[in-house]
């Protein structure tokens, strides 16, 4: 698994890829793309609780830092995919608190609940990542893509086709849209 095994990882107090990652910029290099051709896919709906949601996931069983990320994404149904910048640092956090013990085992840092880990988990919510997404409406937001896409379309064809006038309308065009779109936030329903 990236960013299990490498050494440096003390910034994370043990846990996860070292400070730059294994490519050297950020977590997954700069400029990587995560979730297919397009970019990172369904990572950027309503959050959940990481502290509560890490909690949850080990009172299950002993986990590492990936698998949870993987947990909580397969849960979510992809809705949230928390990222190892706000699981790892909340892991540390938890065990400078107490709740939770690391071993390394197979070259991993196998993290699990101390008891007072697990009397808070068993206070706390069930299914805290349940919440992550459900407000989101995936068929409107399908509409909205393909709607972009096709004004990035009509853009494109503008812009390289027009005229030097009918690019500046076009620009205007646009810059209008964003002023209205902000204007719909302003309103009050």
């Amino acid at each position: 698994m990236p960013g299990e095994g490498f050494e440096g990882r003390e910034a994370f107090g043990g846990f996860g890829p070292p400070r730059g990652g294994p490519f050297g910029h950020g977590f997954a290099g700069h400029g990587a793309r995560r979730g297919g051709p397009h970019g990172r896919r369904g990572g950027r709906a309503r959050r959940g609780d990481v502290r509560a949601s890490l909690l949850a996931l080990l009172k299950e069983r002993p986990m590492h830092g990936y698998e949870m990320i993987a947990e909580i994404t397969e849960r979510t149904g992809g809705a949230w995919r928390p990222s190892p910048g706000s699981i790892y640092p909340n892991l540390q956090l938890l065990e400078e608190e107490g709740l939770i013990t690391a071993e390394e085992v197979g070259g991993k840092r196998l993290v699990s609940l101390t008891e007072a880990g697990r009397a808070e988990a068993e206070a706390g919510p069930a299914e805290p990542w349940a919440e992550a997404g459900r407000e989101a409406d995936w068929e409107a937001v399908q509409e909205v893509g393909q709607a972009l896409a096709a004004v990035g379309q009509a853009v494109q064809q503008v812009m390289r086709t027009g005229t030097e006038a009918q690019r500046a309308k076009g620009l205007a065009v646009l810059t209008e849209a964003r002023k209205k779109l902000y204007l719909i936030l302003a309103e009050d329903d």
